[in-house]
């Protein structure tokens, strides 16, 4: 059993931004689940009342096997919505995936215990969960050039188009790395 997290905010004015690389990344990941795996793929579903989150299941042979999760909460405090999720549905693997400003747009990373440090989304899943020994996958995000933006300021603002097209074929490869070689679905 699997649980992949993917953080972002949930308002529709933060949906291409930065700060919703998780969220974009949980999409994409769902989306090619459903045509590469041969798995049973439900829709996503607003669990808000029970998990304050909307989820996506993964069902192998009837069995579920892996939760795909975007918490509804915003995201400094992503982590009661993953531990409500985790307490639920104790996994083997559990996942997360998020914005990193640590590198450049066009990167990822997947690394085990390794986030950037003032991350409050990351910091509110390690704290809710109080462990820091979970898979991540880390998804640059910083175009920002010289810098003259605050990261806080730059993670809400939204992408252009040609941005969107780098980050999703950014995501895309960092899908095919995690299913290579974490998930193996």
């Amino acid at each position: 059993m699997f649980i992949v997290t993917g953080l972002g905010n949930p308002s529709k004015e933060f949906e291409n931004t930065p700060h919703n690389a998780g969220y974009m990344f949980v999409d994409q990941l769902r989306e090619f689940l459903v045509q590469e795996s041969g798995l049973e793929i439900n829709d996503w579903s607003n669990e808000k009342r029970m998990f304050l989150s909307s989820i996506c299941k993964i069902k192998k042979d009837g069995e579920l096997i892996g939760i795909l999760q975007k918490p509804l909460t915003y995201m400094n405090s992503s982590g009661s919505a993953v531990k409500l999720l985790l307490n639920k549905f104790p996994c083997d693997q559990y996942i997360l995936a998020h914005d990193d400003l640590d590198m450049p747009l066009g990167r990822y990373k997947i690394q085990f215990g390794k986030s950037p440090k003032s991350h409050k989304g990351v910091l509110s899943v390690e704290s809710a969960l109080g462990d820091k020994a979970f898979l991540r996958v880390r998804i640059g995000v910083d175009n920002r050039g010289n810098r003259i933006i605050s990261g806080d300021e730059y993670v809400l603002m939204p992408y252009t188009d040609k941005e969107i097209a780098l980050l999703g074929k950014c995501i895309k490869d960092s899908i095919l790395d995690l299913n290579s070689n974490y998930l193996q679905l």
